[in-house]
């Protein structure tokens, strides 16, 4: 057994799974939700730790030194949502067969319940498992009266711990606070946030691009980390500041104390503060900008691209051409040619900072392989809800 750490620990948990199983043939629903499972454990990645499946739930740990800041986090947790809701939605739009496992598809969801706190590893056959007064908690509150309160099928579960330390100020405006009681713990505070809106946003939304003709300055270079964790590092205002070389940076008119769609960064050169407003957020993905330029009336788009690759991501930040009355718009593309050794520098060393720093914060953690997990082992969990059906 390993010493106490401490971190977050998050169980993603498939609402319906019982009743789903209860009503359909096993053998489809077997290979429905195994396709489930394989998307959750997809999304489980470093510096998420996968600790095992349990039935319908995927539980995994992400240790405090070494893991994504708040906004980050929660970003992840609505990825995995989004893409859970996709994979139903294809399953139903796809479906050819009349059976109850293909017909009821629809009715199974995602929970998500996140606490943080400390725990210690216990190495047991195939997976790491987590042991603590805390784990005996998350796992008391998958048993609760959300639902029955809330009408709630698809939430995420915060504890008042996970909430202090997400640390993203206007977060609990969004949330339901609720309480539960469980003899020998008491009564615990929790906090309670409907995903379905996150999924209605993201089918609705429509991503803007710069058109390849309307381009005035191209750079990408190819980062040794996984799109989330150049993320992680892009979005944040010091990590940011690497890139566009201001004294310092700020960020301001956040929602609900995150980044998005209406925020400002200010970008701070002695006495002059440049804006850098967004003007569309994809996590993971893209995020798009309106930044003044030195002339008057004129402006540029920018924007920045992650895209997987064989390294880990293709990072491209892009500028538009000038926006505003020609003699300042031929001004300002002339401008963007000119900073472009400069910025292509800055995007190399923006590069190599954050793989150092990423280097760094492996290195001084403790090591914990991940549980590789085995077709045998997915039937296994699911075998398991199958014995609760029968009991």
């Amino acid at each position: 057994m390993s010493k106490p750490l401490e971190g977050y620990l998050l169980i993603a948990d498939i609402t319906g799974y019982t009743l789903y199983l209860s009503q359909s043939e096993l053998d489809h629903a077997q290979q429905i939700l195994t396709e489930l499972l394989e998307l959750l454990l997809e999304h489980t990645r470093p510096p998420l730790v996968l600790s095992r499946l349990a039935g319908d739930a995927v539980i995994s740990y992400g240790l405090s030194d070494n893991f994504y800041k708040g906004q980050t986090f929660l970003e992840m947790i609505e990825d995995t949502y989004v893409a859970f809701r996709k994979a139903i939605e294809q399953m139903v739009l796809n479906n050819t067969c009349h059976c109850n496992a293909c017909a009821n598809i629809s009715r199974l969801d995602l929970k998500f319940f996140i606490h943080y706190g400390s725990f210690a590893i216990q190495h047991i056959v195939d997976h790491d498992e987590l042991v603590g007064s805390d784990v005996n908690l998350i796992h008391r509150l998958l048993k609760n009266h959300v639902t029955e309160q809330t009408s709630l099928s698809a939430y995420t579960l915060y504890t008042a711990q996970a909430i202090e330390r997400l640390n993203l100020p206007g977060l609990m405006e969004t949330l339901i606070p609720l309480e539960e009681t469980y003899e020998y713990l008491g009564t615990e505070q929790i906090w309670v946030k409907d995903m379905h809106p996150i999924w209605e946003q993201k089918r609705a939304a429509m991503r803007v691009e710069i058109p390849p003709e309307q381009e005035g300055l191209r750079l990408e270079t190819e980062i040794a980390m996984p799109p989330d964790l150049v993320w992680d590092y892009l979005i944040h205002p010091e990590t940011l500041n690497r890139l566009i070389r201001a004294d310092r940076m700020e960020v301001g008119h956040l929602s609900q104390g995150r980044i998005g769609s209406g925020a400002v960064y200010q970008c701070i050169h002695g006495k002059r503060t440049t804006p850098f407003t967004v003007l569309e957020w994809q996590p993971f993905e893209h995020i798009l900008m309106q930044l003044p330029l030195p002339m008057p009336s004129s402006s540029c788009l920018m924007a920045f691209r992650l895209v997987p690759s064989p390294v880990g991501t293709r990072l491209f930040q892009i500028y538009s051409k000038t926006k505003g009355p020609l003699p300042f718009r031929l001004a300002g593309d002339l401008f963007l040619k000119a900073m472009a050794k400069q910025a292509k520098e800055n995007l190399a060393s923006f590069r190599r900072e954050i793989e150092a720093d990423l280097d760094h914060r492996s290195v001084a953690l403790p090591v914990f392989l991940p549980t590789k997990v085995t077709k045998e082992m997915m039937r296994a969990a699911l075998s398991n809800g199958e014995d609760r059906i029968q009991k």
